[in-house]
């Protein structure tokens, strides 16, 4: 059976995913803590991890009409569903002017077309089941400069896998032309595998292919440093320890002038992170529960994950 060898290679399916570790670690309860952006938010400032600021939330057709108010003093603003996955519903406004609102592949969206997308947004045509919404307006991040060479149009993010409070995996997210500026591998987007030891960068892909160069811009997406690694494993590490998932993707972005922020949390992450490192996970997974024992903080499962999982050859 094909399972049988993907899982001779350690490559972790989905099934195995959802049987050997979703169900067994993450609580059914806690998913409406990963699933709402809202509550993400919420439980990272309790634990001190910083996230983009909320300038507003839209919960009734009746507040639609205050987005105006609420973006008053931004020329830059995201809106996007709180319930929303895989990067859809998510506006990026660059730019107020008088015709209206500029996106970040230059077009104008009047007021009222940004009105009616909230609308479909509060009526749940974005969110996981259909079900109504609400509304967030936050901060736009203004990605860090070292991605100027290899992002195009949107922001690029760092997936973390951590299982049991370990980081297991990483790799880069960057936005292409096909995936419409979303940093969603699904939609096109191009995934870079990082070294967790070192936080500089390994082969790319799109599509399943592998590449070693951005498909709009050229330039090389190998080697290349993460900037504030440190922190951002530290984040990873802090979001799984304190949640209570056994196995989450942690989404952070890096901003320019504020740093890492917590983009958002997914108790169902994808597998497409194996390809990008040219490693199946399953190997670490069970690294990880063979040491756990041994691991008395989160200190210590940062201090394994980086020395355990540092990439010793060229990949």
């Amino acid at each position: 059976m094909l399972s049988s060898l993907l899982q001779s290679y350690g490559i972790l399916g989905i099934n195995a995913r959802n049987l050997d570790y979703l169900f067994p670690t993450n609580p059914r309860r806690l998913y409406r803590s990963a699933d709402s952006k809202l509550e993400t938010k919420k439980i990272a400032q309790t634990i001190g991890v910083p996230t983009p600021e909320t300038y507003g939330v839209i919960s009734f057709q009746n507040e639609v009409k205050q987005l105006a108010k609420i973006v008053k003093q931004h020329q830059s603003f995201v809106v996007k569903p709180a319930q929303g996955s895989g990067g859809d519903g998510i506006v990026v406004i660059k730019e107020v002017t008088d015709k209206g609102y500029r996106k970040a592949s230059g077009s104008i969206l009047e007021p009222g077309d940004l009105q009616y997308h909230i609308y479909n947004i509060l009526s749940g045509m974005f969110s996981l089941g259909g079900q109504t919404d609400r509304a967030i307006i936050e901060y736009a991040v203004q990605f860090d400069p070292v991605f100027d060479e290899i992002a195009y149009q949107g922001v690029p993010d760092v997936r973390v896998i951590v299982y049991k409070g370990v980081p297991a995996m990483a790799m880069l997210r960057l936005p292409t032309q096909a995936s419409d500026g979303k940093a969603n591998l699904h939609r096109g987007g191009v995934g870079v595998g990082i070294d967790l030891s070192t936080g500089r960068t390994l082969a790319g892909i799109q599509k399943n292919r592998y590449i070693d160069n951005h498909p709009e811009t050229g330039k090389p997406l190998r080697d290349r440093q993460i900037p504030h690694w440190q922190s951002i494993v530290e984040m990873a590490a802090k979001l799984g320890d304190k949640t209570g998932f056994g196995y989450l993707g942690v989404d952070i972005v890096l901003d320019r002038e504020k740093g890492p922020l917590l983009l958002e949390i997914n108790a169902r992450p994808g597998l497409s992170i194996q390809i990008a490192n040219r490693e199946g996970l399953i190997s670490r997974l069970e690294a990880i529960d063979a040491a756990l024992p041994k691991l008395s903080g989160i200190g210590d499962k940062i201090t394994f994950a980086r020395e355990k999982f540092a990439v010793t050859n060229s990949c």
